[in-house]
C-alpha cells in the first residue's frame, strides 16, 4: 500500500503526486475507533473504510463489533475491550499493532451518557461519567501517541458534542467530560503538533440513530424543537460525521490541528 503521510509526499515526487491526486485518500492508514460498533463510531469506520483505511472497532460488546465488521469487508477488525480498564490501554496498542500494524488513527469515541437534574446526580455518577470520557480517551491517547511521534504521523481525533459548546439541562457530567475534551484538544496540540501529529475534535449535532429515535419517538414537540433550532431543519446521518472525520484525518486536512468542528446542521450557530 502508497502511504498518504505528507512529509513523505513531500520528500518523493511520485508520492507528492498521489496525494494531490487523491487528497482525501487514507490509503495506507490504520485506524482504531473506540465505540465503533454502532452510532457515529460506525459512521465514522465506514466512510474510513471507503476512504481506504483499515479500522479496528473497539468496544465492550463483542457480537455488535462482529456484525459491524462483516458489513464493513475485510478491512475492518474487531478488538474488544473495556477502555475504562485504564491499565490495558497500553496492552490494546500493542495487541491491534501486532495484529493490524501501527496505529496511524486514533478516534477517542466511546462514551456513556447520563440525563439527570444536577442536584440528583451523585459524585459517583459523575465521576463515572468522567472516567470514562475524559480519563480512558486521556489513556488510550498517551497509549498511541509514542508511536505516532516516533514515525512523526498520526491523528488523534475526540467526539466532543453540542454540550461541549452551549449549555443544555439535565446533563451536568455529559457536559463536563465533553467540555475537558476542548482543553485536552488545545493544550494536546500544542505538544505533538510539532511531532506530525494532529489533534482535533468533531462536534456532532442531532444524528439519526437508534438512540435519538428512542429520545424523540412519541415526543413531536421535543423533535419540533430541535429542528426548529436547525438551520438546515433535518437531522444528520452518521456518516456526515464520518466525512468530516475522515477530512480532518486526511492529507486534505493536514495544516489543521487544535480545533473543535460542529457538523450539527448549524445548530451552533441557529437561533
Amino acid at each position: 500500500m502508497v502511504s498518504v503521510v505528507w512529509k513523505q509526499c513531500e520528500a518523493l515526487p511520485e508520492l507528492k503526486s498521489h496525494c494531490m491526486e487523491k487528497p482525501f485518500s487514507l490509503k495506507g492508514e490504520t485506524a482504531l475507533i473506540t465505540g465503533g460498533g454502532s452510532g457515529v463510531g460506525l459512521g465514522m469506520a465506514t466512510c474510513f473504510v471507503k476512504a481506504g483505511a483499515r479500522v479496528v472497532l473497539v468496544g465492550r460488546r463483542a457480537d455488535v463489533l462482529k456484525v459491524a465488521a462483516k458489513k464493513l469487508g475485510r478491512n475492518a477488525f474487531v478488538e474488544p475491550h473495556d477502555i475504562t480498564e485504564l491499565d490495558g490501554a497500553q496492552d490494546l496498542i500493542q495487541r491491534v499493532t501486532s495484529r493490524v500494524g501501527p496505529i496511524s488513527i486514533l478516534v477517542n469515541n466511546a462514551g456513556v451518557h447520563l440525563k439527570k437534574l444536577a442536584v440528583d446526580t451523585t459524585p459517583a455518577e459523575f465521576n463515572a461519567v468522567l472516567q470514562t470520557h475524559v480519563v480512558a480517551a486521556f489513556a488510550l491517547t498517551r497509549a498511541a501517541l509514542p508511536g505516532m511521534i516516533r514515525r512523526k504521523h498520526g491523528c488523534v481525533l475526540f467526539t466532543a458534542s453540542m454540550a461541549s459548546l452551549f449549555g443544555i439541562p439535565y446533563v451536568s457530567a455529559y457536559s463536563a467530560a465533553k467540555s475537558a475534551y476542548l482543553g485536552v484538544v488545545r493544550s494536546l496540540a500544542t505538544e505533538v503538533s510539532p511531532h506530525g501529529v494532529r489533534v482535533n475534535a468533531i462536534a456532532p449535532g442531532w444524528i439519526e440513530s437508534d438512540m435519538m429515535r428512542k429520545a424523540l419517538d412519541g415526543d413531536p414537540a421535543r423533535r419540533a424543537k430541535i429542528l426548529g433550532r436547525t438551520p438546515m431543519n433535518c437531522f444528520g446521518q452518521a456518516e456526515d460525521i464520518g466525512w468530516a472525520a475522515t477530512y480532518l484525518c486526511s492529507p486534505a486536512g493536514k495544516f489543521v490541528t487544535g480545533i473543535v468542528l460542529p457538523v450539527d446542521g448549524g445548530v451552533s450557530i441557529g437561533f
